[in-house]
């Protein structure tokens, strides 16, 4: 036998996995998108949940003449509960026992799958991200649209056919293979085809619902869901964002001083006058102005063509400012002249098409419980699947996105 020759264990191709495949998952983690990029992280949530004091007042009492009576300062407790969040990635045992003499074959054997697992979890966290995650029938992929009757039987032949409301159609949230549940259901069911390019767009999904059966040759409002995430998603920018009479946010009710800054469009163009006015509204609110704008792809061309001079614009992700990895990534876009200086303004896919974010990434951070990342408790990455050849590897963990709803505003209602 030849002295160079070896064979790797499982436990040996689970550290050879983290080895080689750690760095490239924190990078894409870390820069897949500008705002993932750009927002706070940090990984020692620990305990139940996590009280963060929020000054909503001056301290003590001021007066000319007399001697003032002194009074207290008022702190909100705003309370975060981690969410779990995962990806799953399936690696055939053929695979393994293939490649298991050569670290090179290992390697390049299990790139692709590991690729697309922390892709696909990264794509699920912007998406979450942008979303109306308020815990009570928020954090939808799409929406019934209540006039178009569904058809089809569910099976592979014949998928379940079900139009969609215009109104809150965002294509990005759909994607072909991924698992869904029908609102009020926990059988899933496989997008296999999503049509958005007909004035009526519409989702074709094959397995059992009872509820889209009954539904056959009437309409139905029913929200769809990722898998096992209905009212379980971490919060998201539409539920942090909205406005001072809705609710609690973070168990602290809103009111003036515990909500974001919102400039409606009423159907109107973007314009320099709509984005000066947002980011002086914000920066009259809370004492900083907005130093990231983030939109759809409908508004960034509109954008591109309001603005005269188009400069290059370079932001840096907190990844740059040496995170585990010690990645550095950026990004190059365009910048919008605030009168507070310049602010760049980027494209994002799960943005709603209708709105122009302007946000403060410095009051935007993700808690993360620790050892977030490729699960290793039982000393292996990989696990054997019960009744399959095949072994699966798990990504993700326990946080939650804490924003600080004053630092940021949005222009809504604008014409697409």
């Amino acid at each position: 036998m030849s002295t160079n020759q070896f064979d790797m264990s499982l436990t040996e191709i689970s550290a050879l996995f983290k080895i080689k495949y750690e760095k490239l998952s924190e990078n894409v983690y870390n820069s897949s998108n500008v705002l993932l990029g750009r927002c706070k992280k940090s990984y020692n949530f620990v305990g139940e949940k996590m009280v963060i004091a929020i000054p909503q007042s001056f301290a003590g009492g001021v007066g000319s003449g007399s001697l003032p009576k002194a009074n207290k300062a008022k702190y909100g407790k705003a309370e975060i509960t981690a969410k779990k969040l995962y990806a799953r990635v399936q690696v055939d045992r053929e695979t393994i026992k293939a490649a298991s003499k050569d670290e090179g074959s290992f390697v390049r054997a299990t790139k692709e799958v590991v690729k697309k697992g922390v892709e696909s979890y990264m794509r699920n966290l912007s998406r979450i991200l942008f979303s109306d995650s308020d815990q009570s029938g928020g954090g939808a992929l799409a929406k019934g649209d209540n006039t178009t009757n569904v058809s089809g039987t569910g099976s592979t032949a014949d998928p379940f056919i079900v139009s969609l409301e215009e109104a809150s159609f965002k294509e990005a949230n759909l994607e072909e293979q991924d698992l869904v549940n029908v609102e009020g259901e926990s059988t899933n069911l496989e997008i296999v085809a999503v049509d958005a390019s007909s004035s009526v767009k519409t989702i074709s999904l094959v397995g059992t619902s009872t509820i889209l059966t009954a539904a056959i040759g009437s309409a139905t409002n029913k929200k769809i869901f990722m898998q096992g995430s209905e009212d379980k998603d971490p919060t998201g920018l539409g539920e942090a964002l909205k406005s001072a009479a809705s609710g609690s946010l973070y168990s602290i009710n809103r009111d003036r001083k515990w909500s974001s800054t919102e400039v409606a469009a009423s159907s109107a163009s973007i314009s320099t006058d709509l984005l000066n006015k947002v980011m002086l509204q914000v920066e009259k609110k809370c004492g900083k102005a907005p130093n990231l704008l983030v939109c759809s792809y409908e508004q960034y061309e509109k954008i591109l063509n309001i603005l005269e001079d188009q400069k290059r614009y370079e932001v840096k992700t907190r990844a740059g400012l040496k995170s585990k990895s010690g990645a550095d990534i950026s990004f190059s876009g365009i910048e919008f002249m605030s009168t507070s200086g310049p602010v760049g303004i980027f494209p994002d896919r799960f943005a709603d098409k209708d709105t122009v974010y302007a946000l403060n990434d410095n009051h935007i951070h993700i808690h993360h419980r620790p050892d977030f990342g490729w699960f290793d408790d039982d000393g292996t990455v990989f696990m054997r699947l019960a009744d399959e050849d095949a072994y699966e590897a798990r990504y993700g963990g326990y946080l939650e996105i804490y924003v600080n709803p004053a630092f940021h505003g949005r222009i809504t209602g604008l014409a697409v």
